[in-house]
């Protein structure tokens, strides 16, 4: 799951940052309400974190903007105390869910798996492809009945490619998914781990498709 905080506490920014990177998500982060107004236009997440309280521009009015442009990617509020008029407000302006700080990750963790799952219309944390399952709650993978060992990189992959079954993802959507505003590590890191999930899922399974990009086969 590729996630972006929006918040301008820079201990809490990075605290978040880095629970949610250790635990498998691409997280990108800003801190100025003013350039999180055009974050959505250009680069697509699975969720937003967002803090109400932010400088040059509010979470209120980012929200506002987001959800007038037609950006409907789910956003959890960070709030200071609960049911305070702004979450409120917040709530009734579009956002999907709600934290209290200080903020419990696992907790977190959960509330983004169910968003995504709402937004995606999955009802569990489960995804299937013929006899390939993922569950993204315990970050596991089967083939058939056989578990199978992935890096964390190569099951962000395999997810992005399960929760849109049959429909090709192009290599910028990819390594967006994977690495976010940093970049790669390397310009053929991509191909690599499709290489790697091949051998593991069977070579037939991951079909190149010449000039978009990757698509799965069940």
């Amino acid at each position: 799951m590729r996630i972006l905080i929006v918040e301008d506490d820079m201990i809490l920014g990075e605290g978040l940052c880095e629970g949610l990177r250790l635990s498998g998500y691409t997280v990108d982060w800003l801190t100025y309400g003013e350039e999180a107004l055009h974050a959505l236009e250009a680069d697509a997440f699975d969720a937003v974190i967002l803090d109400l309280a932010l400088p040059g521009c509010s979470g209120l009015e980012v929200l506002t903007h987001w959800r007038r442009s037609g950006h409907y990617t789910p956003v959890l509020i960070l709030t200071a105390r609960e049911g305070n008029d702004e979450c409120i407000r917040a709530l009734d302006l579009g956002a999907d869910e709600h934290v209290v700080k200080p903020v419990d990750t696992e907790v977190l963790e959960a509330r983004l798996r169910v968003l995504h799952r709402r937004a995606n219309g999955h009802p569990d944390n489960r995804l299937s492809c013929g006899d390939i399952s993922l569950d993204r709650g315990d970050r596991m993978v089967w083939l058939g009945d056989r578990e199978l060992a992935l890096s964390a990189y190569e099951f962000l992959v395999l997810e992005a490619l399960m929760e849109r079954p049959g429909r090709s993802l192009s290599r910028e959507q990819l390594e967006a998914r994977l690495y976010g505003w940093e970049g790669g590590p390397e310009s053929n890191s991509l191909q690599v781990l499709i290489h790697k999930l091949r051998s593991k899922l069977g070579a037939e399974r991951i079909v190149t498709v010449r000039g978009m990009g990757y698509r799965l086969h069940a």
